[in-house]
């Protein structure tokens, strides 16, 4: 049996790697939320710009209006203004994030923030692990491997980067199943 909190506010998290539909399912719930006439603001870090700079956009290329911030505190500033905060990327934000997540629910609103939960070498990213402690619903959402066809968890970067954040697509990343996935050893970046 699942509860929908009626008097107060609470955090949805949705993870998974990479093309496992996160941001699908954030846009999803997004609009069922506008359809339901909820005042919906929805919010994406200053460093996703890979698509579009005024929209979440999906790899599928389903979109949705958004607003960047380079601070995740600016987010703040629209508590007046909806009733529903949508944040895609989440692992990108600065670690305020959280705060400003219980902040939000704290005063009586959903959040419903998606963000990947692990990096290319399946290392806890970011603010993530603090999110999925805090958040009171969490959906861990799956690609399909790309060797083998299997149920994937993992983000495979097949590119030579070697920063942590290396904002990218099927040009950088892979999705792989544990079997196919093929770790990056620290001494190797």
């Amino acid at each position: 049996m699942t509860l929908t909190p009626r008097k107060s506010g609470w955090i949805e998290v949705i993870c998974g790697p990479m093309f496992s539909g996160k941001t699908e399912e954030l846009i999803r719930r997004l609009v069922r939320a506008q359809f339901a006439k909820q005042r919906v603001s929805i919010f994406k870090p200053g460093t996703d710009n890979r698509y579009s700079e005024d929209f979440i956009v999906s790899h599928n290329q389903r979109k949705i209006k958004s607003i960047m911030v380079n601070s995740s505190k600016k987010i703040l500033n629209f508590m007046e203004k909806a009733d529903v905060f949508g944040i895609d990327e989440a692992q990108f934000f600065d670690d305020d994030i959280v705060e400003v997540c219980q902040e939000i629910a704290r005063s009586g609103k959903r959040v419903v923030i998606a963000g990947l939960e692990k990096d290319f070498m399946a290392k806890p990213f970011g603010p993530m692990p603090d999110l999925l402690v805090d958040a009171e619903y969490i959906t861990k959402v799956n690609a399909i491997c790309m060797i083998c066809g299997d149920p994937a968890n993992f983000s495979q970067r097949i590119s030579n980067e070697v920063n942590q954040v290396v904002v990218g697509e099927t040009d950088k990343y892979e999705a792989r199943c544990r079997k196919c996935f093929l770790p990056i050893k620290e001494e190797n970046k």
